[in-house]
């Protein structure tokens, strides 16, 4: 079938109409279909209605002076704002999470001609979670790589861009899914 340009500009509006309204819905469709999901929190909210975050220390060998507190800090909006617990510093509360980073360390990840082209960190947490309520504890450890390039140094990786972040952000989002979402 051959058309007339007038015909394709006419089809051309047509598919630029059906963009403009059906494109949004798109986007708002696939948006919601994200790596992560937190709609599936497993709370009794009957039986738990508190949780209390304690300063996630570091004990690596090399320590980041602002890791623990963001990531403390992480943790707790995270619970505040994907579940329905009331965050409290009460040593009675009915969740309660301790821990600390475990590992901080920079290796080798990729080497192209006998140099290295790609540093690798490596960040670690162990972490305890208690349930007074069911009486139970979950000893874990959460474990995250990192990539940067060889030709910058730790300390000038972790000021760049979004390095630090994006640390935050996977090592909160592997904790949170262990405790809430039955990983």
């Amino acid at each position: 079938m051959i058309l007339m340009n007038s015909q394709r500009s006419i089809v051309r509006n047509i598919i630029r109409q059906l963009s403009v309204v059906f494109g949004p819905l798109t986007i708002v469709l696939l948006s919601s279909c994200g790596v992560y999901t937190f709609h599936d929190v497993s709370v009794d909210y009957s039986k738990i209605k508190t949780a209390k975050v304690d300063f996630l220390g570091n004990k690596s060998r090399y320590i980041n002076p602002q890791i623990s507190p963001k990531l403390t800090d992480a943790l707790k909006q995270k619970i505040n704002s994907y579940t329905k617990l009331t965050l409290t510093t009460n040593d009675d509360a009915n969740y309660q999470i301790s821990g600390y980073i475990s590992r901080y360390d920079v290796g080798l990840s990729a080497i192209s001609a006998g140099q290295s082209v790609t540093n690798r960190l490596t960040v670690a947490a162990n972490i305890t979670f208690i349930n007074t309520v069911d009486n139970k504890t979950d000893n874990f450890t959460v474990s995250r790589d990192f990539d940067f390039s060889a030709t910058q140094t730790l300390q000038q990786a972790e000021t760049s861009g979004t390095f630090q972040s994006d640390i935050i952000n996977q090592l909160t989002d592997e904790i949170f899914n262990h405790i809430f979402s039955n990983w």
